[in-house]
């Protein structure tokens, strides 16, 4: 195993610096410092919820304490700018949003997407739900495609902003059915969702997390799950796709990414300890309680997810004509 090196000098040094000596580099176990955990969001959200619980269990099972540290800005662009400058040594991690494979279509960044940073593991799922205001008598999702291809342009759908996850997943939505909607941004979830249960819009494309308590309390109907499974946390509601839109699913999703060039013992390291966190089961059935799906994928499948999630949603983004800023 390769880890981070201690080097030391052996020789003897009588009389003069010159005289020859060797180098000998010891290994040093790692994590043999404390290390940093930088989250891309807010305090309080999904993003920020999920890091705080690794750090935590990461800190206790290295004997090591994890600083960890808010960088909100720029659909987490900000946090993954500074994790592309750290140090590639094993002592700084991130815990993102999907939002990072979006901002490589919106944004000029300052580091290479693909090779500045480097997936270790897909934490975990945050299923979406599509919710329609009760005002809108609709009971499935079949009913609603013909009820808004009957009012072209006239509902309006709610999102976070201009090019986030909401927002794409409303506009894949419409490709896929051929629903004509009006997109109406919010700075934020909290205040997409309070005008969707104040009436103000008829839908959104919002996360299980930020929706649950109000469509279990009837102030807003939850018509089917975005991704391509069904949720544990719902597991009555079923997916777009099962209930009349064949092939569609959006997902949002938190990973732990690691700086480019960072040793790859160390990242299948921090990998193991992401997958075995997140299923471990009390934490698993907090985190499903939560409305968030356990994954913990390998090293080789968040790559490739990735990779993946860029090229979707940079295509996605192209076919609405959104511009990069």
């Amino acid at each position: 195993m390769i880890e981070p090196h201690r080097c030391l000098m052996t020789g003897t040094l009588a009389g003069s610096l010159a005289l020859a000596g060797t180098v000998a580099c010891a290994q040093a176990p790692w994590p043999a410092k404390p290390l940093r955990m930088l989250i891309a969001l807010a305090p309080g959200g999904g993003v920020d919820t999920t890091g705080r619980v690794l750090a935590q269990k990461m800190s206790e099972r290295w004997g090591q304490p994890i600083v960890v540290e808010n960088r909100p800005g720029a659909g987490g662009a900000l946090a993954t700018e500074a994790l592309a400058r750290s140090a590639p040594d094993g002592y700084t991690m991130l815990t993102n949003s999907s939002g990072v494979a979006i901002t490589p279509s919106l944004m000029k960044l300052s580091y290479d997407p693909r090779k500045d940073i480097v997936p270790v593991s897909l934490a975990v799922i945050s299923p979406g739900v599509m919710v329609v205001h009760p005002s809108v008598p609709v009971k499935n999702v079949r009913e609603f495609i013909a009820f808004a291809k009957a009012r072209p342009g006239d509902l309006l759908y709610s999102s976070s902003g201009n090019g986030t996850g909401q927002h794409l997943a409303a506009e894949l939505f419409s490709q896929m059915t051929g629903v004509k909607m009006s997109h109406v941004p919010y700075k934020g979830t909290a205040p997409s969702i309070t005008d969707l249960i104040g009436g103000r819009v008829s839908l959104s494309m919002a996360s299980v997390v930020s929706t649950r308590q109000f469509f279990e309390s009837g102030k807003l109907r939850a018509l089917a799950v975005l991704g391509a499974k069904r949720t544990p946390a719902l597991p009555h509601l079923p997916t777009i796709a099962e209930a009349g839109v064949p092939g569609y699913a959006y997902e949002n999703w938190y990973g732990v990414f690691m700086p480019g060039r960072t040793p790859q013992d160390i990242v299948l390291k921090v990998q193991a300890e992401v997958s075995r966190i997140v299923h471990d089961p009390d934490i698993s059935k907090k985190l499903v309680a939560q409305g968030l799906d356990p994954v913990g994928s390998t090293h080789a499948e968040f790559v490739r997810f990735y990779e993946d999630e860029i090229v979707k949603n940079g295509r996605l983004i192209t076919a609405i004509g959104l511009e990069a800023r």
